[in-house]
């Protein structure tokens, strides 16, 4: 193994979604952690302040299948690209790295709202809150669904015909939200969606 360890045995693990490519959190693995990571195919650390090794979601069902380790040019770093299970951050936020220094928006922060919408759709088919619309889609049930899948694609194609930039970016978003409700329905995680577009992009490069 190349890795090179600190004085303390300790080499700094950035975990990142292989998904998304957000940053998820940053931890340290010792020797033993990373061979476990590697032989479980999930994420191990170290905990310097419990010293001792501890398995990622093993007590929140959080846990962090892991696609591929790199280490750095200087070999003294690691980073690892997993599929989350859950939130990383132990507040509860996807990522740790949920406060900002300088506001400014990036080109993840246009794709979050993705995930952010799944998660309230997912609220909204438990919860049921009466008059909100996405309750009364999922009480009339998938061939609602469908339908307004089928309206909305109409409507995109329509605003994308009449060469209308403002109609075409409102039907679009309305066609993602009709979209992501039948995942929901469906019981499809949107991240397996995305990483079949990552797979095809593999085969494809």
């Amino acid at each position: 193994m190349n890795v090179r360890f600190d004085e303390k045995g300790l080499v700094p693990a950035i975990i990142q979604d292989a998904g998304t490519k957000e940053v998820l959190t940053l931890a340290y693995m010792n020797e033993d952690s990373l061979a476990k990571t590697i032989e479980t195919g999930e994420t191990w650390f170290y905990s310097r302040s419990r010293q001792e090794l501890w398995h990622k979601g093993e007590t929140s069902g959080n846990t962090q299948t892991v696609v591929s380790i790199n280490y750095d040019c200087d070999q003294d770093a690691v980073l690892v690209l997993v599929y989350p299970k859950g939130p990383a951050c132990h507040t509860g936020a996807v990522s740790c790295f949920s406060e900002r220094i300088i506001e400014g928006k990036s080109n993840l922060a246009d794709y979050q709202i993705l995930q952010t919408l799944e998660k309230v759709i997912k609220k909204r088919e438990q919860e049921r809150p009466e008059g909100a619309y996405t309750t009364y889609l999922f009480e009339k049930g998938v061939d609602k669904i469908l339908k307004k899948i089928g309206e909305e694609a109409a409507e995109v194609i329509i605003a994308a015909k009449n060469r209308d930039h403002e109609e075409l970016k409102w039907e679009a978003a309305d066609l993602l939200y009709h979209l992501q409700v039948l995942l929901v329905e469906q019981e499809l995680p949107l991240k397996e969606v995305l990483r079949t577009l990552e797979e095809r992009h593999k085969d494809r490069s």
